[in-house]
């Protein structure tokens, strides 16, 4: 007797393809659809930039009860300026991070880039520019060497760049020599760039308006593209009032500032690399290939993704950004000596990343991590000066966020695999 395989049944005649489609992409596009989705996303333990954005509000708010100075024009132009050299270099972190790996040696890093473009531009007579450049080269080759020891050996990333940071340290002192501190000019345009240099009051509001205009702008291209591709998008009636909202708050904040001396080309400086990179991340697909990697190496390797090559860009990318960052933090003291780069700056750059929300587990994170998370940093650095407080509170503090923004991560990736999200 022969077995009649019965084939499994077929959907009712007449049903929509769409009703075949996961639900969250066919949710309303108005306003509560996005909500329910983001509600969704939050109970899947995708917090995103949700906990560091609230705990920096947090922040501010305790500050300023205790020190009404701590919010006032003059203490936040001086707060963006100094998140800056960190900030750059956390912006490299979190570029290591992604791919699951980490470079302790950028304060390091940072430091001989400083003591470089000094001992170039100062003591050989070399153009600022000529020096600012090969600084940062030096920070590239730096990378490069790191990656050829991580693809080429398989040594542990902890490994090479905790040896790059005793190795370069001693470079620095060597390259320093018995002086210990070279004095960059004050009336040089590197130093004048970091410290006197401020935005136009109609350009920082030309900016402002053209950073709304570009939100709306990406934002609809991208909505388009999903619905010609059949999926959920957000309705323009949303994307305008994203684009307005961002255009009221930065007006604000534009007009705030230049009640004291304004945002500072720097700072500027900053923001435009972070936009950079989050363009990179997020649209190419080199970004596509660096969170693939992070997820899961073996699967992106499988999946045709040139891993070494990844590994390669990611960390001459990190130790760039930190020949970036020490240069500006020359300018901005106008000097370079043997403590420039240690003490927290490593640290301070790995905490920023992190509590900015990028996973310690690779595959998870933005270039905006880098910008949140040394805002929270220089925030209670600067209130707790304000308080007349002395450094030990200051690390106290600093530790028990980090603790706190890791514990968050773990126990959100923990809720995307039981939910299927990992």
């Amino acid at each position: 007797m022969t077995d009649v395989h019965t084939p499994p049944a077929a959907p009712p005649t007449g049903t929509p393809a769409s009703d075949l489609q996961d639900e969250r992409l066919r949710r309303p596009s108005g306003p509560g659809g996005f909500l329910s989705l983001l509600l969704d996303r939050v109970r899947g333990g995708d917090l995103g930039l949700l906990p560091v954005v609230a705990g920096l509000f947090v922040i501010a708010v305790v500050l300023q009860v205790l020190n009404p100075i701590f919010l006032s024009s003059t203490n936040l132009v001086n707060l963006l300026i100094e998140c800056v050299p960190v900030g750059v270099i956390a912006l490299g972190i979190v570029c290591v991070l992604l791919v699951g790996e980490i470079d302790l040696s950028v304060g390091s890093v940072s430091g001989l880039a400083s003591s470089a473009v000094a001992i170039l531009f100062v003591n050989r007579g070399l153009p600022v520019l000529v020096a600012i450049v090969a600084a940062v080269a030096v920070g590239g080759i730096v990378g490069w060497v790191y990656a050829q020891m991580f693809n080429r050996f398989g040594v542990p990333s902890f490994v090479i760049t905790l040896a790059g940071l005793l190795a370069f340290l001693g470079l620095q002192l060597k390259v320093l020599g018995a002086a210990g501190s070279v004095n960059l000019p004050f009336d040089s345009a590197l130093v004048r760039f970091a410290q006197l240099a401020f935005l136009p009051a109609w350009l920082t509001y030309v900016l402002v308006a053209a950073a709304a205009c570009a939100l709306f702008a990406s934002g609809y291209a991208h909505a388009r593209k999903r619905r010609s591709a059949g999926l959920s998008s957000r309705s323009v009636s949303l994307l305008l009032a994203r684009s307005a909202a961002l255009l009221a708050g930065l007006g604000f904040a534009a007009w705030y500032l230049n009640r004291a001396r304004g945002v500072g080309w720097m700072f500027v400086l900053f923001v435009a690399l972070v936009l950079m990179l989050h363009y990179a991340l997020s649209r190419t697909k080199w970004g596509k290939s660096v969170y693939a990697v992070g997820g899961n190496a073996e699967a992106a390797r499988r999946a045709g993704i040139n891993v070494r090559l990844v590994y390669t860009s990611v960390f001459m990318l990190c130790s760039s950004l930190a020949a970036i960052g020490g240069v500006l933090a020359a300018a901005r003291l106008a000097a370079a000596n043997q403590s420039s780069g240690a003490g927290d700056v490593n640290l301070n750059a790995i905490a920023a990343a992190v509590i900015g929300g990028t996973s310690l587990f690779g595959g998870r994170g933005t270039a905006f991590a880098a910008l949140l998370g040394i805002l929270v940093i220089q925030s209670i650095s600067s209130g707790l000066t304000l308080l007349n407080l002395d450094s030990s509170y200051r690390f106290i503090v600093t530790g028990v966020v980090l603790l706190l923004a890791v514990t968050l991560d773990s126990v959100a990736r923990r809720s995307r695999k039981s939910s299927g999200r990992a």
